[in-house]
């Protein structure tokens, strides 16, 4: 491929993985990863509450990776709450699995950056054939896209699976249980599953480039080396 068009397909790529770094540390800072619905089970059951009756006892839930808010709906009219992760919300939630997520999502922005300035080194400058190179870039790309993965992975067990929601919403209640009526995940979480696709993309952008996938060659070496040695 010539100079020229590797050169726009290094700065392509370069372009993306900081549109990633800056998108993810968008997406930690928000608290746009969940959105659901919150019914108040308890007060549902004093009034045998059926139908559009339930309207009045169920309130709205948004939370990110370190606030959130919810309306509480008790038949009384909404109350708007306000909460934190850290710390007030660590004895209740799987506090492994939540600073899990945040690290990987601090992981995901670095190398996001590292993979943007060794693109834009290959498309300007003259890399060794080492981590400043091609397999490098190979190396960012990856790491960046499993890092996305794992925090969907990661992130998605910890709402689904341990019922982040109904914790956050029965956090300090007393007398009353909520329960989730309904909930998604909202912009931000698919902000993550966008980077990682954009990374596996820049991969994709290695190879067009002209570059082989790591360890890809070791096969045909191999034979090669094979062959010398039944000359001999």
């Amino acid at each position: 491929m010539p100079a020229q068009q590797k050169k726009i397909i290094f700065c392509v790529a370069g372009v993306l993985s900081f549109a990633c770094a800056l998108g993810t540390a968008a997406a930690v800072g928000t608290q746009r990863w969940v959105r659901g619905r919150v019914l108040c089970k308890t007060g549902a059951l004093l009034v045998n509450a059926t139908g559009q009756e339930l309207d009045k006892f169920i309130g709205e839930i948004q939370y990110g990776l370190f606030y959130g808010e919810r309306v509480r709906q008790c038949g009384l009219g909404g109350r708007p709450l306000q909460f934190s992760f850290f710390p007030d919300l660590l004895k209740v939630i799987p506090a492994s699995i939540h600073v899990s997520v945040v690290l990987f999502c601090t992981v995901l922005i670095v190398f996001a950056l590292v993979g943007a300035g060794f693109f834009m080194l290959n498309a300007f400058g003259s890399p060794y054939e080492t981590l400043h190179g091609p397999v490098g870039l190979y190396l960012w790309s990856f790491i960046a896209c499993s890092c996305g993965c794992l925090i969907m992975i990661l992130f998605s067990s910890e709402v689904k699976v341990h019922h982040l929601s109904e914790k956050i919403a029965n956090f300090r209640e007393g007398s009353f249980t909520f329960k989730t009526h309904s909930e998604g995940f909202a912009s931000s979480f698919w902000t993550i599953l966008v980077c990682s696709l954009v990374h596996f993309l820049n991969a994709l952008l290695i190879r067009v480039a002209g570059f082989d996938f790591p360890f890809s060659k070791s096969k045909d070496s191999g034979t090669v080396t094979g062959a010398v040695d039944l000359m001999y």
